[in-house]
């Protein structure tokens, strides 16, 4: 296990000083440290060509004037995560970043795996209630990320609610098969901090049609920011110990979902 995390903490030294200059021009362009766009365009998306493309979801936050709450991290953070995905698997992604689609655009359904950050701000239209479940079933898996606290737990739960009323949300620790999907993920993990709110990271799911024998369709990271330590991976601004291990959770999550 030393040397899986000795090689990762060198890929991800070496890819991202390799990209820094380039994600750093970016990170000037659409907002700086945080990925706080505040109002600027994002860039546009990149037709379809069936490599695996960071797909992340945009959403009408419920408050945030400016703050358009989804983009944050965007764009440094999927940037360096396709990266560290390219050098550590097979899976050849698409580079230059992600696209954006609300649920009910027709082109979400291109791409298996959907990314919404601070889901305690989200809200969904009648049409993006059925498109999302209609995304559920046929496959689709979902990332949730960013978000703390029971107020935005409420928020959160009360959204899924709304697509799968009859929705079980369960706590899920280290012998879960998300977790063993790439890298073996140990419990010590599972517990590491929000890289601001000084709370202990909480793993959860949610399993097709409630059954624990089948597919997870989304994983919940909640008091948790995997997306802050992709972003500032190349600054030292985040222990780098901690960006190692966010990598290796965005590797499992994607690897899993690409092969249920």
């Amino acid at each position: 296990m030393m040397q899986s995390r000795t090689l990762v903490r060198g890929l991800v030294l070496a890819t991202l000083a390799l990209t820094s200059v380039g994600t750093l021009l970016l990170a000037q362009q659409f907002g700086g440290r945080g990925g706080r766009n505040m109002g600027r365009s994002p860039m546009p998306n990149a037709p379809y060509d069936g490599r695996y493309t960071f797909a992340r979801v945009r959403f009408e936050p419920f408050s945030g004037g400016r703050d358009l709450k989804w983009d944050h991290d965007y764009p440094r953070a999927e940037i360096h995560f396709m990266k560290i995905l390219r050098e550590l698997t097979t899976v050849r992604p698409r580079l230059e970043g992600g696209n954006i689609y609300a649920f009910d655009e027709p082109e979400i359904f291109k791409y298996p795996i959907a990314y919404v950050s601070e889901p305690g701000f989200w809200t969904l239209s009648e049409t993006e209630i059925v498109s999302l479940r209609k995304y559920i079933a046929k496959g689709g898996f979902l990332i949730f990320d960013d978000f703390a606290d029971a107020y935005e737990w409420a928020n959160f739960e009360a959204r899924m609610r709304e697509v799968l009323p009859n929705v079980n949300i369960v706590r899920l620790d280290a012998s879960h098969p998300i977790f063993d999907s790439f890298f073996h993920i140990e419990e010590k993990t599972l517990v590491m901090q929000h890289p601001y709110r000084y709370v202990s990271a909480e793993f959860w799911g949610i399993y097709e049609d409630n059954d624990p024998s089948k597919r997870l369709i989304a994983i919940i990271n909640f008091n948790n920011d995997i997306g802050d330590y992709w972003e500032f991976s190349d600054e030292g601004f985040l222990p780098v110990e901690l960006s190692n291990e966010a990598y290796k959770l965005g590797v499992n999550y994607v690897v899993y979902a690409l092969t249920h």
